[in-house]
């Protein structure tokens, strides 16, 4: 083991045991190399003369750049051009840091990791796999689940994907997840929570939030020890009243000393970025103080190191610009409402008394999308298909589930295209 990543263990394992327990092979073994060019590059700023890093630089000290490109950005080329830190931009670490306590007030006088900047979320969930799944480490998700968990996490890290059951009586099915998250005695427990959830597009009741907070902290008063994975991607789109508005993870954040929780946001959805891949790596433990943050940001951006190098700078500046923008807020709500009314359309559109007959809702009120569980004896690909083909309707079909990005519709639109999954359910039954 390399003696930088001893380093980083030993001060993990002073301040808390059960998260050293909980990192992966790979996590033990990552670091950050402070040492070596990286080292010896910091030792070397504001020299006169600085023939360190692997990048060109024009004789007038500023980033080398072609006009071609850079005439086209109305940023300061500093803040395009040179490589950003492995742990992401300092400036937009610490503004995303207090953006998370304004959206989770209940995190006042928490004390939570600085961001690591990921390459997005699918980056995130890949490198939180990288820090604490090992081969023999099931990833417990909802029968509902982003599909790309199976590449991330089951191709990438050798952890296999195990299931509990969403939904009972309309709601979230409490009985369901606690036997899974307890199931095989105690030891080690990786879960992800994803709220508003892909593909249903549900975010718990408060009160179901709360029960979801209880039920991880019995298993960890039990002697569990629960990295629980946030994956916030859509995160502030709730539509409803009476629905958790806060992270689950800045309660998770709090709950036990046995629970890690560990929250993978970014601006792609919340902020309508998808092509600047920025993302986001927060860590938050009964007890965490600067020094165990401080170690597994480090491993946190060793790993991202050894994976992409680090995240986009232009990216990252811009987003920083926007967010200390006057009007950002306000732009943002006005995004938001038109999502809101895309959603509520879906809602006046399932009025419909005739669409029961072939296919019903699945809960949902939040995010970007919603899915239909179709009536037994219809097939979602065949559906699907006809919809294509003869009504010019693209939709997902999961199984017997058809996924909507209502997101992608607009609202004029939504009612014309639940009246062609109507005919093409009609035309599949004959």
């Amino acid at each position: 083991m390399n003696p930088q990543a001893a380093e980083l263990n030993n001060i993990i394992q002073e301040k808390s045991s059960i998260v050293f327990e909980m990192l992966s092979e790979r996590g033990r073994n990552i670091f950050f190399p402070k040492k070596g060019i990286l080292g010896q590059t910091a030792e070397a700023k504001g020299t006169k003369i600085n023939a360190t890093i692997g990048a060109a630089i024009e004789d007038d000290g500023s980033p080398m750049r072609l006009e071609a490109i850079a005439s086209k950005i109305n940023l300061d080329p500093s803040l395009v051009f040179p490589y950003a830190p492995s742990f992401g931009r300092p400036d937009i670490r610490a503004k995303w840091k207090s953006m998370i306590y304004e959206k989770n007030p209940s995190l006042n006088g928490v004390e939570l990791s600085l961001p690591v900047v990921t390459n997005a979320l699918t980056h995130g969930i890949s490198m939180a796999g990288y820090m604490f799944c090992d081969p023999q480490d099931e990833v417990i998700v909802p029968d509902l689940f982003w599909g790309n968990y199976n590449l991330t996490l089951t191709n990438m890290y050798g952890s296999p994907i195990v299931k509990f059951n969403l939904f009972k009586n309309g709601g979230f099915d409490l009985e369901a997840f606690g036997a899974k998250l307890n199931e095989g005695g105690v030891g080690k427990k990786v879960v992800i929570l994803n709220f508003p959830n892909n593909p249903s597009g549900y975010t718990p009741t408060l009160e179901e939030q709360d029960a979801i907070v209880a039920v991880i902290k019995a298993s960890a008063e039990k002697g569990n020890k629960i990295v629980a994975i946030t994956d916030d991607a859509y995160f502030g789109l709730v539509y409803e009243e009476g629905i958790a508005e806060e992270s689950i993870f800045a309660p998770l954040s709090q709950v036990h000393e046995n629970v890690l929780a560990v929250k993978v946001d970014g601006a792609t959805k919340e902020d309508y970025v998808w092509g600047f891949r920025v993302g986001f790596i927060t860590y938050g433990i009964n007890g965490g103080d600067a020094a165990l943050y401080g170690a597994l940001e480090a491993k946190t951006a060793g790993a991202i190191r050894g994976n992409i190098s680090n995240a986009a700078n232009i990216s990252q500046s811009l987003l920083l610009t926007a967010f200390e923008s006057q009007e950002y807020t306000d732009q943002k709500k006005a995004k938001y409402d038109i999502m809101k009314r895309r959603y509520s359309a879906v809602k006046d559109a399932l009025t419909e008394e005739k669409y029961k007959e072939y296919f019903k809702a699945i809960p949902y009120n939040s995010g970007y999308f919603m899915c239909i569980q179709l009536a037994d004896g219809l097939v979602g690909e065949e559906v699907r298909q006809v919809l294509i083909n003869k009504y010019s309707i693209g939709l997902i079909s999961l199984g017997n589930v058809l996924r909507v990005a209502y997101s992608a519709v607009a609202a004029s639109d939504v009612k014309e295209m639940f009246e062609g999954i109507y005919m093409a359910c009609l035309d599949c039954k004959k």
